[in-house]
């Protein structure tokens, strides 16, 4: 094997730089009034997310951990209310996360439906137990509490005049009840549907109310007179309508006359518009090419929501795929559009010149094209059957997928970042689960299939980035070969574009020439089913991942195996080498990532990102980055941080030269008191007992420690007694310890010394040494006092004898 190069730095760590992961599983979708913000219901949280760039900016939950049912904003943008399973509601300042309030909802039943008046002042809540109550947030206390409606209170709207104090409701008995809320009775019942109603709206000038409804027709209502001005039959369940606003040219959309047009979303997916006087429909959107019009596909791809975003001039819908999307408002064009949820991340590859994009397959037959600046996601249709796998030429704008459907697709993404189909590819007899591009030139494309086949794929030219395809190519198969005995895995194809390589759930790799897909070797080692095989960038060798829990790299030459690597406790399900060749990353199904360096067989560092299996695993073409996706819907963007701490820590190194330097000289100057404080910034106890020492030589030491103590901060002295317990455990150093200890309590109350942080373990820690340093004392003291004594003695026996020599 190749010596590494001087210039490659091995990593050492990656960081979590960017995660895409579910914010919407359906329910409630409402847009903030100022278009900045948009709030989704997902199980247990409302997720906030900032439009401009799809980042999650809060994520307000519930401690009790329940579902939150429904939730509502107010009109003026400041009021967050959601409404859980646990029959509570919480009213929240969404903007710091902060719930202010929480009280009983009063139901019986879970809240279904909530509404704000205009002026932001009361709160209507619609139960399942058919009673509506309506609350003064202000004031917070329950003003009405209006029976009648039959089943589920699922729809409640405020009449837009707050002078006319009404409340309109829908119930499972599919009229409209108007509630007067100055008497707290139900004044009128508008009867027109003969299915669920599920939307209203109200008219500029607050003389009409639309209604729409599963029965496929939408009403207009007179409401000074509550009768039935049109029937407007759309020939399909209506789950949301929008009256579009008076005074915008709405001409390319083929609306020539004033008055009353409105949008429809409902079971067919596409936004629909209406002239109400003619009950006839102007305008209808394409629906996506390949998408099929059968019952059952309609319903997958059904609108549920649909809203109007006056100060963005947009429309959004929301499907039942989990799938927001936003229109211009004038012409029903694309503009942007979020996945609000992923479900099993099958594969996932950078995309892109610049790797600007990813391309994900989840577990449907859709692709899903996001742009990591601002989230924008696309969503590809022409698979029938979920995607397996995916692979991208090395320039980064043609990419593969293959799939269940027994099928394979070319892609390519254009300046603009839009993606099309270019090219398909039949001939398996099942599904195909692995796919792999050539390198060196977008020239050819190998499959490998449950059929225990591969297949060689020749791409013509006019595939090419340059070349514009008129229409979808058809693609044949070059070579087919039966190439193992169980189902093939994984399928990788070699720098030079030469050799093929596969892994399959025989427990073996094999080596193919990829020009007549003649067999070339054998890889033979693995206990169980070989989950992914990678050739080096650099070596001639072969990594392989298996379900053994283990990684191996084999030479090409010889087909033996030179390194093991183990350290995975489960299947290993994708490996990429980085760092030029050197080191591998590891994906297995515990949801942890390991780095490996091949020389020292090393495991670097293991990443927990993940909570599921990571089938996806790809390094970006500057290998400083991975994408991560799991079977928990979770998508993490990795980034190489290695040059970054290494940085930090020169930084730090630096820094601490310098602090050390200063501190010496301070001790020179006999600058105490900041050489103290110095010595506790740096965390350096044994610098500080330096310090304490260098204190208690002066003249008047102990005087000095207590007044240099004394102005230390309640942290540092805090610190101080910390250092000063480890200071008492050993004997030489007990004296400045207890010096220390002795200024503390001398000084500082009771009452403050229990503030301090760790006073307890403190104390606990100091009492049993404190003892011995006294009862070594007190043996030092009996010593002493016996050895004067001793000397005393010996003086007075030797007087009598010196006088009788002295008077000799």
């Amino acid at each position: 094997m190749a010596a590494p190069s001087p210039l490659v730095r091995f990593k050492t760590n990656y960081a979590v730089s960017r995660k895409i992961e579910p914010f919407y599983k359906g329910g409630r979708v409402q847009i903030s009034q100022n278009g900045e913000y948009m709030f989704c219901s997902c199980g247990t949280k409302v997720h906030v997310l900032c439009i401009a760039t799809g980042a999650l900016v809060h994520s307000i939950e519930q401690d009790d951990q329940e579902d939150i049912t429904t939730f509502v904003l107010s009109d003026d943008d400041e009021i967050l209310v959601t409404a859980s399973r646990a029959l509570l509601l919480k009213q929240w300042e969404w903007r710091e996360n902060k719930c202010t309030r929480t009280w009983k909802a009063v139901h019986v039943a879970p809240v279904a439906s909530m509404a704000f008046d205009p002026t932001s002042t009361l709160l209507a809540t619609g139960g399942c137990d058919s009673s509506i109550k309506v609350w003064d947030v202000i004031k917070q206390y329950c003003t009405h509490n209006l029976k009648g409606s039959s089943g589920v209170v699922h729809l409640l709207k405020f009449h837009p005049d707050i002078s006319q104090l009404q409340l309109f409701s829908s119930s499972m008995d599919y009229k409209i009840r108007i509630w007067d809320l100055k008497s707290s009775k139900c004044i009128a019942l508008l009867e027109s549907h003969y299915s669920a109603v599920t939307c209203l709206a109200f008219s500029a000038d607050r003389e009409t109310l639309l209604s729409s409804g599963r029965d496929k027709i939408c009403t207009v209502w007179d409401l000074n007179t509550r009768a039935v001005k049109r029937t407007v039959p759309v020939y399909k369940s209506v789950e949301s309508v929008v009256l579009l606003p008076e005074g915008v040219d709405f001409s390319a959309l083929g609306v020539k006359e004033p008055g009353l047009h409105f949008l429809t979303a409902g079971s067919k997916g596409i936004l629909q518009l209406w002239d109400a006087s003619t009950a006839a429909c102007v305008y209808s959107q394409q629906l996506p090419r390949h998408r099929a019009d059968s019952e059952e596909e309609a319903g997958e791809h059904s609108l549920v929501h649909c809203a109007l975003v006056p100060l963005r001039d947009e429309v959004v819908t929301v499907n039942a795929e989990h799938n927001i999307v936003f229109y211009d408002m004038r012409t029903l064009q694309l503009r942007k559009q979020f996945a609000g949820y992923n479900g099993e991340v099958l594969d996932v590859r950078f995309l892109g010149p610049g790797d600007s994009h990813i391309v994900v397959a989840t577990n449907s037959p859709q692709l899903k094209v996001f742009e990591l600046v601002t989230s924008d996601c696309q969503i590809l249709y022409g698979h029938t059957d979920t995607v397996l796998a995916l692979d991208v030429f090395r320039k980064g704008t043609l990419f593969v997928s293959c799939s269940k459907d027994k099928t394979f697709r070319v892609w390519r993404m254009k300046k603009t970042g839009r993606v099309v189909c270019v090219a398909q590819g039949l001939g398996h007899a099942h599904g195909v689960g692995a796919v792999a591009c050539s390198r060196m030139k977008e020239s050819f494309v190998v499959t490998a299939s449950q059929d225990c086949t591969i297949k060689v794929w020749n791409l013509p030219q006019s595939l090419s980035a340059k070349a514009k395809a008129a229409s979808l190519e058809s693609l044949h198969a070059h070579v087919t070969e039966k190439a193992h005995d169980k189902d093939v895995n994984s399928v990788a194809v070699s720098p030079n574009d030469r050799l093929i390589a596969t892994g399959s759930q025989d427990k073996t790799a094999k080596l193919w020439a990829s020009q007549d897909c003649s067999l070339v070797g054998v890889f033979s080692g693995h206990r169980r089913g070989v989950w992914c095989v990678q050739f080096s960038p650099v070596d001639q060798v072969l990594a392989t991942s298996s379900a053994d829990g283990t990684l191996k790299i084999w030479g090409l030459q010889d087909f033996s195996c030179l390194k093991t690597f183990e350290g995975h406790d489960a299947s290993v399900l994708k490996i990429v080498f980085v760092s030029r060749g050197t080191q591998v990353l590891s994906s297995g199904s515990d949801g942890l990532l390991k780095l490996w360096t091949i020389k020292t067989n090393e495991c670097v560092k293991t990443f927990d990102g993940h909570e599921d299996k990571v089938w996806g695993l790809h390094g970006n073409r500057q290998d400083d980055s991975v994408v991560t996706g799991s079977s928990d819907s979770c998508i993490v963007l990795w980034k190489d941080v290695t040059e970054t701490e290494l940085e930090e820590e020169q930084a730090k190194q630096e820094e601490q030269i310098l602090k050390e330097q200063e501190l010496s000289n301070l001790l020179h100057e006999k600058r105490f008191l900041k050489a103290l404080g110095l010595a506790i910034s740096l965390d350096r106890p044994h610098t500080a007992l330096t310090v304490v020492k260098a204190i208690l030589k002066e003249t008047d030491g102990k005087e000095d420690l207590e007044r240099n103590l004394l102005k230390l901060r309640k942290d540092q002295k805090e610190a101080v007694l910390k250092y000063a317990v480890t200071w008492n455990t050993n004997s030489r150093n007990c004296h400045e310890a207890q010096a220390v200890i002795q200024t503390l309590l001398k000084h500082e109350a009771p009452e403050s010394l229990l503030q301090f942080e760790g006073i307890k373990a403190a104390v606990e820690s100091l009492l049993p040494y404190t003892e011995r340093h006294f009862q070594r004392l007190g043996r030092l003291l009996q010593a002493t006092t016996f050895l004067d004594f001793m000397w005393q003695s010996m003086r007075l026996t030797d007087a009598p004898r010196q006088d009788e020599d002295m008077s000799t």
